[in-house]
């Protein structure tokens, strides 16, 4: 009796420091006394200032998809290792394996040039929710609601650009259509790569641990912004200077504890918490279970190829992380909605809601539910024959989506030749491909066909096989592919003329390919979209409802846009009988070492480095500190986002979450949802006593 009441008393601690929501800066007023409660000695300006220089200023979308963070004046840029991974790949081979080595630039003239690579700022952030919403009544139709909105959308995107015109711009919808901001932002383009870890640090633990607590994981990578003379965004030059931010973050390395302040600021990429249960429903019973399906097929395959080949392992390598990333993600958000009763208290909610719309200052919202679960009765099928075609078009065989790049020249070669396009258009497709074959093994190719195309062809695709004109009991040849040849390819587009056009016509993967895509584009594309914008309608409107009957202060579901989590360095109790303690040290790197598990595998100067206990100025009582968690609301996108304490300071690099907490992007739980960080302690420990690359310290502003 006395362990219950003490596990109860644990969890309203915890969830008593844990703060659900992804916050925007420019609108932090409904939360920031609370932010000042927990900790918070910032002002809202030094946080995010449109007129003058902020944390903001400090902070970057980086390549798209997730975050950096500037560290020094000259425009030096931590993010994660997976963050860089592509690029630290694609300047590998058998000769310089940075991916197995690492690399340092021992001099500017050292740093890598990184061709497409870009990062983006963030100018400002406007409300503009009246201006899109102009002219929309409660009797419009979704159709002539998403009318108006696209007319509304023009002609703020011409007022913008008139008044910005060299700045970017970005209308994004908040809360499903209740809320809209214009975001101007400033890209910059020459980005180089300045250093990053051997894997046996920045992926320490591989699958294993990925998605995983206790983590030992040194997930970060080094990067440089450089500009013109003036400052500003410009084309890679040797002429180009380092970037000067108006702000960079201060380096803290005198460590964090329990309880202390923790704030994550970054680019969370997307969330869901506002799903009705027909959604959630539709996602743990048949979505999940299918791609998790066809991944564990591939994955199988690569990870035997890789562990047996160094040259497959750094084709691989980014293919690899990439498909098992969001394979062992959805693994545990399955776990966490089952165990957590996620479509229990979805249902429970809405008979709230239901309840509610009986109320007559409520009834306009009575059919809201009702037409949401009848336009997902309807959207389910083709919503999981699309990204069943994604899957398999995209993260499945390769030559499906590489052999598809040619559509165009195959199906305009005429077009293009009278324009006097052929010649670029088959340059650019050459420099595709020798990127491509860079990366490909034809036996790797041929093993996830074989696992892949019965689970695509018979299990899954009821459907689809007979829409795109498949047969399901006809596997592909890769003998008889132009494509999986890269001799004979370019052979073949040495000649261009109809008979090239021919041979690539019908060759068996892109006439699939061309198939699949073709049944997509006519058919599901079209459906599916329609759907989705009666189901934005009525979402709006579930949302505007929800909002009314239950007042408080809601958060935007995460779109890749500038957000703040907050909460605390904090642990956690998963499971009964488990207490997670929020930080790890380097004995765990050593511990794991000595299982013998190949994914936790270090080379002899790690291992001597951690057992003569060589920690530098970086150690503590004895201690390196590596990794921490803390109850800030992360999700994917967050990767690389600074973490930062009370004053602002970087105390560590944001790079997961604990397996349980991947439930958050749909339902957070404040008991057991934690983000994971690398302490910026064990940053420095890597760059300055690992690799001796400390002269990159001189530049950082480091507090002691």
């Amino acid at each position: 009796m006395k362990f219950r009441l003490l596990s109860a008393l644990l969890i309203i601690t915890h969830a008593a420091t844990a703060k659900e929501g992804m916050w925007i800066p420019s609108l932090l007023n409904v939360v920031y006394s609370d932010m000042q409660s927990q900790g918070l000695q910032l002002t809202a300006e030094d946080l995010y200032d449109a007129n003058g220089s902020s944390l903001k200023d400090a902070i970057v979308l980086f390549g798209g998809g997730c975050t950096g963070e500037i560290v020094s004046n000259d425009g030096l840029l931590f993010t994660n290792h997976h963050c860089g991974f592509d690029y630290i790949q694609y300047h590998s081979s058998l000769k310089n394996d940075y991916l197995r080595d690492g690399f340092w630039a021992k001099s500017r003239s050292e740093e890598l040039r990184c061709d497409g690579l870009s990062v983006v700022f963030v100018v400002r952030m406007d409300d503009v929710t009246e201006a899109m919403r102009k002219g929309i009544t409660a009797t419009m139709s979704p159709t002539e609601v998403d009318a108006l909105l696209q007319k509304n959308k023009k002609a703020l995107e011409e007022k913008y650009k008139k008044e910005n015109p060299l700045l970017g711009l970005q209308l994004k919808a908040f809360n499903y259509g209740n809320q809209y901001l214009a975001i101007l932002t400033k890209s910059y383009n020459d980005v180089r790569l300045v250093g990053a870890p051997p894997s046996e640090i920045g992926k320490f633990g591989g699958d294993t641990d990925n998605w995983v607590w206790p983590r030992h994981t040194g997930d970060f990578s080094v990067f440089r912004i450089y500009a013109d003379a003036n400052n500003e965004p410009a084309k890679y030059s040797d002429k180009n200077v380092p970037f000067h931010p108006a702000h960079h973050l201060p380096i803290n390395i005198g460590g964090v504890k329990e309880g202390d302040f923790s704030m994550v600021y970054g680019f969370p990429g997307r969330t869901e918490h506002l799903l009705t249960s027909y959604a959630v429903d539709f996602i743990t019973n048949q979505l999940n279970p299918m791609r998790i399906d066809m991944r564990d097929q591939t994955i199988a395959v690569l990870e035997g190829r890789m562990r047996a080949s160094d040259e497959i392992r750094i084709k691989y390598a980014a293919k690899q992380s990439d498909v098992a990333n969001a394979w062992k993600k959805w693994k545990g958000q399955q776990i966490g909605l089952t165990n957590f009763r996620a479509l229990e208290q979805k249902r429970a909610f809405e008979e709230q809601y239901a309840a509610q719309c009986l109320k007559p200052e409520f009834r306009a919202y009575a059919q809201v539910l009702p037409k949401l679960k009848s336009l997902y009765n309807d959207v389910n099928h083709l919503n999981f024959e699309t990204q069943l075609f994604a899957e398999y078009m995209y993260y499945g065989p390769e030559l499906f989506n590489f052999s598809y790049r040619f559509h165009e020249l195959i199906e305009n070669y005429d077009t293009l030749q009278a324009k006097g396009k052929l010649a670029a258009t088959l340059e650019e497709l050459k420099q595709g491909a020798r990127a491509f074959y860079k990366d490909f093994d034809l036996e790797t190719e041929m093993a996830i066909y074989k696992r892949l195309q019965p689970l695509h062809d018979v299990k899954y695709n009821k459907r689809g096989a007979a829409d795109s004109k498949q047969a399901a009991s006809l596997p592909l040849d890769y003998m008889k592919s132009v494509f999986s040849d890269s001799t004979a390819l370019f052979k073949l587009l040495a000649k261009p003329g109809k008979g090239m056009i021919k041979k690539l016509k019908a060759d068996p993967f892109y006439a699939a390919a061309n198939a699949m895509t073709t049944d997509y584009n006519a058919r599901l594309r079209p459906q599916v979209g329609d759907y989705n914008k009666q189901i934005d309608y009525w979402m709006q409107k579930y949302t505007e409802g929800m909002m009314k009957m239950f007042p408080g202060n809601y958060w935007a579901d995460a779109n890749s846009t500038l957000r703040i989590s907050y909460g605390k360095v904090d642990g956690s109790y998963p499971r009964d009988g488990e207490h997670y303690t929020p930080h790890t040290t380097a004995d765990g790197i050593l511990q794991k070492y000595y299982t013998g598990n190949p994914d936790f595998a270090i080379s002899s100067k790690l291992k001597s480095l951690l057992e003569a206990r060589n920690y530098g100025t970086y150690g503590s009582n004895g201690e390196l500190n590596v990794c921490y968690t803390g109850s800030n609301h992360t999700t994917g996108g967050n990767s690389g986002s600074p973490a930062l304490n009370a004053k602002g300071e970087l105390t560590g690099i944001n790079f997961d979450r604990s397996w349980e907490s991947t439930m958050s992007d749909i339902m957070y739980n404040p008991e057991i949802c934690r983000n994971i960080m690398v302490d910026i302690r064990y940053v420095l420990w890597v760059i300055d006593v690992y690799a001796d690359a400390d002269y990159l310290l001189n530049e950082m502003t480091i507090v002691r």
